[in-house]
């Protein structure tokens, strides 16, 4: 959450939470954005504060419309917004990667995605542990059965990999040809007949690294949506019984690293007690480049502002109920 960099950690002390939202929150990028796109800052406290960005991003920064990322319209910026969108991005910790913070963690945690990036997650976890990060727990690889859209297809037939069916598959896929492992170890789900409301987990044994394990989650509002980063999250953490003091690093992009910070820090910090870093991958690594990143736009960055101010306050919502 810091605005000055991409990575971020902290434990559940909730004042020292609620700092790093204000600080970001009230951050003079995120301000000036505001101020360019129309809005007046409200007065009042943090809620208030984070009531009005979310509602005002919401108005001018959604370009989704509740679709998936890759169906958002492109909004039509001029060069000064489009500039100033892309300084803010960046001050905001969405665009420049940083490593972690630790040479070792209990866990380290691969987020899911769209399916290139589920390729360069899996890809980055690989080279972080061949390069000194030490894990005594396990690599634990997140996602679902969302389907593939053609687009993601396409993209991963372009690049020579196999085109799979579902975001799982594609983690899957991808751990079995970065770990040079052949076969799952240990496997157990449950086929429910939706994919809303079925779950799968296959653990690998790699030579000389620590286990990593595939886990595919079921939706905590099936009959309305897919699981989505926080019910993976919570997930994962109820099978690997996540303890106090645990500390864990997450990788993500860079664009995602504020909120899924802060969906981590909501779903895990918080309720287990552990410690989060969040990463974004490397995009300069030589080992990534069979499949280079999607260009990211000033609307991409605006939309994931907005989702991190989301995120942010779910976080703080929690904080007070707390």
């Amino acid at each position: 959450m810091h605005s000055a960099d991409a990575a971020s950690s902290t434990g559940t002390d909730d004042e020292r939470i609620t700092a790093e939202i204000r600080n970001w929150v009230c951050s003079p990028p995120l301000r000036g954005l505001v101020a360019h796109f129309g809005g007046t800052w409200p007065d009042g406290g943090l809620i208030e504060v984070l009531r009005f960005l979310d509602d005002f991003s919401a108005r001018h920064w959604d370009f989704r419309g509740g679709r998936e990322r890759p169906d958002a319209q492109e909004p039509d910026l001029d060069p000064t917004t489009a500039t100033l969108v892309l300084d803010a991005a960046a001050a905001l910790g969405l665009i420049h990667p940083v490593p972690p913070s630790r040479p070792a963690y209990a866990h380290l945690v691969v987020l899911g995605g769209l399916a290139h990036a589920c390729v360069r997650r899996v890809a980055h976890a690989a080279h972080l542990l061949r390069t000194g990060l030490r894990v005594s727990g396990e690599v634990a690889v997140l996602g679902s059965f969302r389907p593939l859209s053609d687009w993601e297809r396409r993209t991963l037939a372009n690049a020579g990999l196999p085109a799979e069916d579902t975001e799982v598959d594609v983690l899957d896929s991808a751990v079995r040809r970065v770990f040079g492992v052949a076969a799952p170890a240990e496997q157990d789900g449950v086929d429910a007949g939706h994919p809303h409301h079925s779950w799968s987990s296959r653990t690998y044994r790699p030579d000389g690294l620590p286990p990593v394990r595939v886990l595919a989650a079921p939706s905590s509002e099936p009959d309305q949506r897919r699981a989505h980063t926080a019910d993976t999250q919570r997930f994962w953490a109820g099978h690997v019984r996540l303890a106090p003091g645990d500390e864990v690093l997450m990788v993500t992009a860079p664009i995602y690293v504020p909120f899924q910070h802060c969906d981590a820090l909501r779903t895990l910090a918080v309720p287990y007690g552990c410690a989060i870093d969040t990463v974004g991958v490397d995009p300069t690594l030589a080992d990534l480049a069979v499949l280079p990143e999607q260009t990211l736009t000033p609307g991409r960055y605006l939309q994931e502002i907005r989702s991190a101010i989301r995120s942010m306050r779910a976080l703080h919502t929690a904080l007070v109920a707390g």
